[in-house]
């Protein structure tokens, strides 16, 4: 019957999909790329008026199949790109961009320039709002590509210097591709949402030709507008911005108190500790204590000598003037239960000991303030140190032994 005849139809095309399927995650591309051709085929030949929505599934199962296959060529690429742009018109603007991605990989800027600058220029229908955001997504790329093209001709410039390079056409054609790319990156970052490269390229423009107000407004707002998603890049930008222009120990504090909020773990957070410690208010210093603890909660931290240096002398520093004990044992409360296991067992006195004696000092050091001179990872470590007549580990067993008092007051 013809309703059994569509069935099995469809029942066919739904086997030959998951086939497909299957070759591409065994990356069996050549036996994907023949059921692809079959799949397609037996869409030729469905009479059914029922809409599967094929296009898409052969725009994205073909794509990642002629990127994989051996005996693919651009030629065959290009000419199936341009298919799939016919194919499913309200894809286009999608297509288009992916064609471009795929031509940058291989090396071909200019072709890719090209293929952005032909989707700017086309239009179907009544523009939709997904439409338009594609658009500005098509002109953003254009405007990376079109400062790909400055950044060059202003090296040429630089490497040449003024004085010595009279060719102005390098020189026009460079303020040509500032023009281009400041107009369509100013206009894909006003919209909320994740566009590091693009506000990086931007700056970088706004720098280059001495307008500082402009680029501080950018990385501001988009660090700080409620609108746009949170973003510790954002804040590691505007403080790099900060950190170029001079500016005060203040802004920059403030730009890295929000990157600490945000991702604790952050490699900058040795910077900001350092800053914190040298700021003469309490507040701050106290800051730098929760900050350095913070990161070495992380495991990626557990061999950083400068992480482990930082929070021994800000330890030793306490300890020795007997001030802010409160600070140290309100830090130490949370971290008491696992922090020994995780930081100073005797293995790992052991392992630090043998891969870097540096490392070991330091993390001997604040074992031995916070878990007493009893503790194993400083035991050993400094029988180690003194074994091998090392005046520092001498000097640091003499100090733990001299303020062991102090870990009885913060260990409760």
């Amino acid at each position: 019957s013809s309703h059994e005849h569509k069935l099995n139809f469809k029942k066919s095309k739904e086997v030959c999909l998951s086939y497909i399927q299957d070759a591409m995650l065994q990356k069996q591309w050549k036996r994907a790329a023949e059921f692809l051709t079959s799949y397609i085929e037996s869409l030729e030949k469905d009479y059914s008026r029922e809409y599967m929505g094929p296009s898409e599934i052969i725009w994205r199962t073909g794509t990642e199949i002629l990127c994989h296959h051996s005996r693919s060529s651009m030629k065959e690429f290009n000419s199936f790109m341009e298919q799939m742009k016919i194919l499913g018109v309200k894809r286009y603007l999608k297509v288009c961009l992916e064609h471009a991605f795929h031509l940058l990989c291989n090396g071909l800027i200019d072709e890719a320039y090209q293929n952005l600058s032909l989707a700017e220029s086309w239009r179907f229908g009544e523009q939709t709002v997904i439409q338009d955001k594609e658009m500005k997504l098509i002109q953003a790329y254009r405007g990376l590509l079109d400062y790909y093209k400055w950044s060059k001709q202003k090296n040429i410039l630089l490497e040449h210097g003024e004085d010595g390079f009279e060719d102005l056409s390098v020189e026009q054609e460079m303020h040509s591709c500032f023009r281009n790319a400041a107009v369509n990156l100013k206009e894909i970052i006003k919209i909320p949402g994740i566009w590091d490269q693009f506000v990086k390229c931007y700056v970088d423009l706004l720098e280059f030709y001495g307008d500082h107000k402009e680029a501080r407004k950018v990385l501001h707002d988009y660090a700080y507008n409620s609108k746009f998603p949170a973003n510790p890049n954002a804040h590691v930008y505007l403080y790099q911005f900060l950190k170029r222009q001079g500016e005060s120990k203040k802004s920059l504090i403030s730009a890295l108190k929000n990157l600490h909020d945000t991702v604790p773990s952050h490699e900058l957070m040795i910077d900001f500790n350092l800053m914190l410690q040298k700021s003469k208010k309490k507040k701050k210093r106290r800051l730098g204590l929760e900050v350095i603890f913070a990161a070495l909660d992380y495991a990626g931290w557990k061999e950083n000598v400068k992480a482990w240096s930082c929070l021994a002398k800000q330890l030793k520093q306490i300890v020795m003037s007997e001030k802010h004990l409160d600070w140290l044992k309100q830090e130490w409360s949370s971290r008491k239960d696992w922090w020994p296991a995780f930081h100073f067992s005797r293995y790992l006195g052991k392992r630090n000991w043998q891969e870097n004696q540096s490392l070991s000092y330091e993390k001997a050091l604040v074992a031995g303030i916070l878990l007493g001179k009893d503790d194993k990872y400083f035991k050993y470590v400094s029988h180690q140190g003194c074994k091998a007549r090392m005046k520092r580990f001498r000097v640091l067993k003499k100090f733990v032994h001299k303020h062991n008092p102090v870990y009885m007051r913060i260990s409760g």
